[in-house]
C-alpha cells in the first residue's frame, strides 16, 4: 500500500492535492475518495499514489474510500487528462463529467434511433453490405456512413455492431441529446444476445453506477446513450458509433466544453477501435475531412421501404394571409381524403415571440436578459426561453400608456390554434419541449408516437422533435411554416444548420411510397440554402458552403476558441476584458487573429452581461498553448467568470 494519495477535485481549480492514506481501508487509482478541501467536505478523485511524504507540508488523512473498486481505469485518467488540457478546464471537472451522476445533459425522452425491423424481415442493400464489410475489414479508422434518410443507416450500425460484439468487443452507440424510450431499449436488448447498458441522463445516480459497472464487469459490451457515454468504462472497446454526427447536443454546453466526436476519435486511437460516424446532413468539418480523404465515406443513395425522396414546393409568404398558405391547406386536405398524415413543423416554441405597443414601439423583454419574453398562451405566461423569468401580458403599454398593444410573429403553439381552427374535424397533437415538460412526458410521448403509427392522429406538429427520428408509413406530407427563421441568426453556421434541419424534416415524407410532398414556407425564397435544401442537393450545398467559410476564414479553414466573459459588474469587467486582450494581443503569433472584445449577440442572460474574444487560427497549437498559459496566469477578479470554448458550434 502507498501511504499518499494524489487527488483532484470536481471543481475549477488546476491543482492536485496530496492527502494521507487509510490503512485499514486504502484508497488506490481510480477510487473516489472524502476528504476536506479548507472547511469543505468534498468527493475527489485519486489520480495517483506515492510513498514520497511531502516535505513542504503535513498531509491530512482522507475522511473515506467512496468505492470497492476503481472507477477510471487508465485509458479514461489518460482520456481525463486529454480533455482537461484541450478545454482548459481542471481534471477533476473532466473526471466529473465522465462520472455517471455528473453534469446533466440537456435532452427530451425521445429516441433518434428509428424504429428497427426484426432481423427476420431483414434483407440488406448491396450498399448496405458493401458499407458494412468496409467497417468490419478496411483498415481505414474511422468511416463516415452518408445517406438520404430512409436509406437504411441504423441497420448497418447493427449489423456491423453485432459483429464486433460477436468478437468479444464493446459497443459504444452514442445518439443524440436523448434518453431513449424503453421501447427501443427493448428492441435493442431483442436483437442482441449480449448485455446492453443504457447511459443518459434520466437515470438516477444509483442507476447509473448500477450501469457503469455491469458495463466494466463486461456483463454488458453494448453501451447506448448520449454524449457523455462515450466515456463508458469499457477495456476491450472494438467499436464507436455515433448516429446523426452533426447535431449540436454532442457538444457539451458546460465545462468541460467537450465535443463527443473530438472525444471518439482521441479514443479510438487510445483503443485501437473503428469510429463510425453517420447523417444524411454531415456537419461542414465532417464534409471536409471525407473530401480530404481524411474519413472514409461510405454511401446509401437508395431508400428501403418502397419510398422515393420527396417532391418539394417552396411557398412565397410575401403574397399569403394566413400562417398557413393556400398550398399547404391544399395539400393537407387531399392528404387527408386519401387517408394520409401530415407533419408540420416550426422551430419555435410558444404562441408568439414578440409582444410590444404599437404607438410607442416598447417591447416587453426579460428583466434579466437582453431577449424577448415568448407568450405561452396555454399557460397565459410571457416566458425566457433562457434563463426561466415569467411575467403576466400586459393590458396597457407601461411606457406611453397605450391600449394599443399585441403580439407579432408565431410559435408552435399559435400554429395548434390555427390549424384547429382550418381543420375542426381533424385530429391534431402538438409534440414539444413544453408538452413533454409534464410529469407524464414518457407516456405521452409513447401514447402520441403510437396513436400517429395507428392513424389516429391525422396532423402532427412540434418543434425540432418531430424533425429526426419519426418514420411512419402514413405520412405523405411535410409542412414546413417557417423556413427561413435560423438563417437570421447572427452565426456563421446558420445555413449550415438551417439547410440540415430542413432537408431532416422533408425525409419524413414518402418513406414507404414514392409520393411524398413537402411544402416549405418562407419569406426568402430566393435563398440558395432553402432552395438547395428543397432539392436535397446535398453535394451543391456544401461546396458553396465550403467556398464561403474559405472567404470568410471561418471553420473549417481555420480554428476558433471562444472566451465569454460574464458578470453582472460591467464597468469593472470592460477593463478586465481590455486588459486581458492586450496580453493575448502581445502573445500571439501571424497565424492568429483576435476578433474583439465585444458584445455577445444575446448580451445579458440571467443578469449577467456577456462579452467575448474570439481567437481565429490557422495554428491551433500556439494559440491555443498562449491562451492557456494567459488564462493560467491571470488573476481575473471572482466576480468575473470566464467560459472557455476552443471549437465552438455557436456564437451567440
Amino acid at each position: 500500500m502507498d501511504n499518499f494519495l494524489q487527488v483532484v477535485f470536481n471543481i475549477p481549480v488546476k491543482a492536485t492535492y496530496t492527502y494521507k492514506n487509510l490503512e485499514d481501508n486504502p484508497g488506490k487509482v481510480g477510487y473516489r475518495v472524502e476528504a476536506m478541501l479548507g472547511r469543505r467536505k468534498l468527493i475527489g478523485f485519486v489520480t495517483k499514489t506515492t510513498n514520497v511524504e511531502p516535505t513542504e507540508f503535513k498531509a491530512n488523512p482522507i475522511l473515506r474510500v467512496v468505492d470497492k473498486e476503481p472507477l477510471f481505469n487508465s485509458i479514461l485518467l489518460e482520456l481525463a487528462n486529454w480533455v482537461a488540457d484541450f478545454t482548459m478546464c481542471s481534471v477533476g471537472e473532466a473526471l466529473g463529467a465522465m462520472l455517471p451522476g455528473g453534469k446533466r445533459e440537456k435532452g427530451l425522452p425521445a429516441s433518434s434511433i428509428e424504429e428497427i425491423p426484426d432481423p427476420k424481415d431483414i434483407t440488406l442493400s448491396t450498399e448496405q453490405e458493401v458499407a458494412i464489410t468496409a467497417i468490419l475489414n478496411d483498415k481505414n479508422p474511422i468511416f463516415y456512413l452518408f445517406g438520404i434518410t430512409g436509406s437504411g443507416k441504423t441497420e448497418v450500425f447493427l449489423q456491423a455492431a453485432k459483429e464486433v460484439l460477436n468478437r468479444g468487443e464493446s459497443v459504444i452507440y452514442l445518439v443524440p441529446e436523448i434518453s431513449l424510450t424503453h421501447q427501443v431499449v427493448d428492441t435493442l436488448k431483442s436483437r442482441f444476445t449480449q448485455g446492453v447498458a443504457v447511459l443518459h441522463s434520466h437515470l438516477t445516480p444509483s442507476q447509473r453506477l448500477t450501469e457503469w459497472r455491469r458495463i466494466q464487469s463486461g456483463e454488458a459490451p453494448l453501451i447506448i446513450g448520449a454524449r457523455s457515454a462515450i466515456f463508458a468504462p469499457c477495456d476491450k472497446l472494438g467499436l464507436i458509433i455515433i448516429d446523426e454526427e452533426h447535431e449540436n447536443s454532442y457538444k457539451s454546453s458546460n465545462t468541460p466544453r467537450y465535443s463527443a466526436r473530438q472525444v471518439a476519435m482521441k479514443r479510438a486511437r487510445l483503443q485501437g477501435s473503428k469510429l463510425v460516424l453517420g447523417s444524411a446532413t454531415p456537419s461542414v468539418e465532417s464534409w471536409k475531412l471525407m473530401d480530404d480523404g481524411k474519413i472514409k465515406r461510405l454511401n446509401l443513395t437508395k431508400r428501403l421501404s418502397g419510398g422515393a425522396m420527396p417532391k418539394s414546393t417552396i411557398v412565397d409568404m410575401r403574397h399569403e394571409d394566413g400562417v398557413l398558405s393556400k398550398t399547404l391547406i391544399k395539400k393537407i386536405e387531399e392528404a387527408y381524403n386519401q387517408g394520409r398524415q401530415t407533419i408540420l413543423f416550426l422551430n419555435r416554441r410558444g404562441f408568439s415571440y414578440f409582444f410590444h405597443c404599437n404607438s410607442c414601439g416598447y417591447e416587453m423583454v426579460c428583466k434579466n436578459c437582453s431577449v424577448s419574453l415568448t407568450y405561452h398562451k396555454n399557460k397565459n405566461r410571457m416566458v425566457c426561453h433562457y434563463c426561466g423569468y415569467q411575467a403576466y401580458p400586459i393590458s396597457v403599454c407601461p411606457e406611453c400608456n397605450s391600449l394599443d398593444i399585441g403580439s407579432t410573429g408565431f410559435g408552435v403553439e399559435h400554429i395548434e390554434e390555427e390549424v384547429g381552427k382550418i381543420f375542426p374535424s381533424l385530429n391534431i397533437k402538438r409534440l414539444d419541449s413544453d408538452v413533454l415538460n409534464q410529469k407524464n412526458s414518457k407516456t405521452l410521448l409513447k401514447d402520441t408516437l403510437n396513436d400517429f403509427k395507428n392513424k389516429k392522429i391525422d396532423i402532427l406538429l412540434g418543434t425540432q422533435m418531430v424533425a429526426r427520428g419519426l418514420n411512419f408509413p402514413g405520412v405523405k406530407l411535410v409542412g414546413i411554416i417557417m423556413a427561413d427563421t435560423g438563417l437570421k441568426m447572427p452565426d456563421f453556421r446558420a445555413a449550415e444548420r438551417s439547410f440540415g434541419l430542413i432537408v431532416q424534416v422533408s425525409g419524413r415524407a414518402g418513406r414507404y411510397a414514392p409520393d411524398g410532398e413537402v411544402v416549405i414556407q418562407t419569406f426568402m425564397p430566393q435563398n440558395r440554402t432553402i432552395n438547395l435544401a428543397a432539392k436535397s442537393d446535398i453535394n451543391s450545398f456544401y461546396t458553396s458552403e465550403l467556398e464561403d467559410r474559405k472567404l470568410l476564414e471561418f471553420p473549417p479553414y481555420t480554428r476558433m476558441i471562444r472566451l465569454v466573459f460574464r458578470s453582472k459588474r460591467l464597468g469593472e469587467m470592460l477593463k478586465v476584458i481590455d486588459s486581458f486582450e492586450k496580453e493575448l494581443t502581445r502573445g500571439i503569433d501571424n497565424s492568429t487573429e483576435i476578433l474583439g472584445p465585444s458584445e455577445c449577440p444575446i448580451s445579458v442572460i440571467a443578469g449577467s452581461y456577456r462579452h467575448q474574444i474570439l481567437i481565429r487560427t490557422t495554428n491551433l497549437n500556439s494559440a491555443h498553448s498562449v491562451t492557456y498559459s494567459l488564462l493560467q496566469r491571470s488573476k481575473i477578479p471572482a466576480y468575473i467568470y470566464i467560459e472557455v470554448d476552443v471549437d465552438p458550434i455557436s456564437l451567440l
